[in-house]
C-alpha cells in the first residue's frame, strides 16, 4: 500500500525555520520524483519544490528560491523541504507528492505551517 506521510509543520515567527518531511512507504523509492505544495483556503495549490530521480535536480518556485532547499536521503525513504526567513503570507498546508516512473502521483495528507508572531 502506497503511503505518503508530511511531518514537522508547526507554528513559527516570522523569519524563523521548519524542515518539513516527506516519507514513503510502498513505492519504489529511487523511481520517485517528489513535489512539495502548499495551498491556503480559497486558493489553489502552490508547486514549492521539485526533486527529481537520481541524479537529483532540485528546482524552486521564485518565491522560495534561496530560502528553502529540498532534498532526499534514499536510503531512509524521506524528502525534506528545510524552510529558511519564512514569511506569514507562507502560512499553509503543505503536501509532498511523489510521481512515479508509470505516471501514477500519490499525495500525502498535508501538515499545517503557520508563521505568525
Amino acid at each position: 500500500q502506497v503511503r505518503l506521510q508530511e511531518s514537522g509543520g508547526g507554528l513559527v515567527q516570522p523569519g524563523g525555520s521548519l524542515r518539513l518531511s516527506c516519507a514513503v512507504a510502498g513505492l519504489t523509492f529511487s523511481d520517485l520524483a517528489i513535489t512539495w505544495y502548499r495551498q491556503t483556503p480559497g486558493k489553489e495549490r502552490e508547486l514549492v519544490a521539485h526533486i527529481t530521480t537520481p541524479p537529483e535536480v532540485a528546482d524552486y518556485v521564485d518565491s522560495v528560491r534561496g530560502r528553502f532547499t529540498i532534498s532526499r536521503d534514499d536510503a531512509k525513504r524521506i524528502v525534506y523541504l528545510q524552510m529558511n526567513r519564512l514569511q506569514p503570507e507562507e502560512t499553509a498546508v503543505y503536501y509532498c507528492k511523489a510521481d512515479s516512473m508509470r505516471g501514477d502521483e500519490y499525495w500525502g495528507q498535508g501538515t499545517q505551517v503557520t508563521v505568525s508572531l
